[in-house]
């Protein structure tokens, strides 16, 4: 795991069991994430000049589970890393051509604008995740900063992106029970890879449809058509265009109005100490 940054763990967030639990129930995994887009890309459509420098962006998204701790999936054939990490930090997986990738980029502290530099790893623009959970009666929202995996995060010259992906995201990875001295031994190139097969064959074969939100113009080439299955985890089309997207959460709100006589807001926030990294999650309770 070089160049990850080493902070003293972080203990388990106190909302993560119950989250689990609620998002175990549903039949799809299913969840609205928010980003902002600079309102320079996305004129208003009177014309007139936006009032604001960003405007929010929305889609549904799947959840793949937490970070460094993949969901077992018999049909994955893909090399897997040792349990040897944890984290409390949400992830999906998306194309890096779909317009969300480079919002998280624009968003940013580097503010990254250009194509060319939104094709590797990097981000860590704001953004908010929000689940219901019909059967439980509670809405879940994570708000935080999300940052994207792409397929230089190991094996060449790392670039700012990249480290700044291992600094924010390492930092709130903690070594699970039985982990100590196998750090080395996990790889953030081989976690990308087992997300990719953790996908169906037409999940992955969606990283080779024709460039999304591009206008039909006569029929697409022969490597990028819609339907297609992809069974070669190492697919060069499908992997260049595949993402994994790592949601580092800073406050998470849980709303319970399962029974209207009880209902209550949960809020957790995560305070960081600025001096070694390390921090904790404190909790209040609110009206809903």
């Amino acid at each position: 795991m070089s160049t990850t940054t080493h902070h003293r763990p972080s203990p388990l967030a106190p909302w993560r069991s119950t989250f689990e639990s609620h998002i175990s129930s549903l039949p799809s995994p299913e969840f609205v994430f928010a980003t902002l887009a600079p309102s320079t890309t996305s004129p208003h459509p009177s014309g007139t000049e936006p009032p604001t420098p960003y405007v929010p962006r929305l889609r549904y998204c799947i959840y793949r589970g937490m970070w460094s701790q993949l969901p077992e999936n018999k049909h994955n054939t893909a090399p897997q890393n040792p349990r040897v990490y944890d984290s409390d930090m949400p992830t999906f997986t998306t194309d890096v051509r779909m317009q969300k990738v480079g919002e998280l980029f624009a968003s940013s502290a580097g503010k990254a604008a250009k194509d060319e530099q939104v094709q590797g790893s990097g981000g860590g623009g704001p953004c908010e995740a929000a689940f219901w959970v019909k059967e439980k009666g509670t809405q879940w929202r994570i708000k935080g900063t999300a940052f994207v995996v792409g397929p230089d995060i190991e094996g060449g010259e790392e670039s700012s992106g990249v480290r700044t992906v291992k600094s924010e995201v390492g930092g709130r990875m903690r070594v699970v029970e039985g982990g100590e001295g196998k750090e080395r031994d996990w790889s953030w190139g081989r976690e990308l890879t087992a997300h990719f097969g953790n996908c169906s064959p037409g999940m992955r074969g969606s990283w080779k449809n024709p460039p999304p939100g591009r206008p039909v113009r006569g029929e697409p080439d022969q490597d990028h058509q819609l339907a297609q299955k992809v069974m070669d985890l190492e697919d060069p089309i499908a992997r260049s265009n595949f993402r994994v997207v790592i949601i580092k959460p800073d406050e998470v709100e849980q709303t319970d109005i399962s029974d209207p006589a009880t209902a209550r807001r949960w809020k957790y926030t995560f305070v960081a100490d600025a001096q070694d990294g390390k921090g904790e999650w404190t909790k209040e309770e609110l009206w809903p």
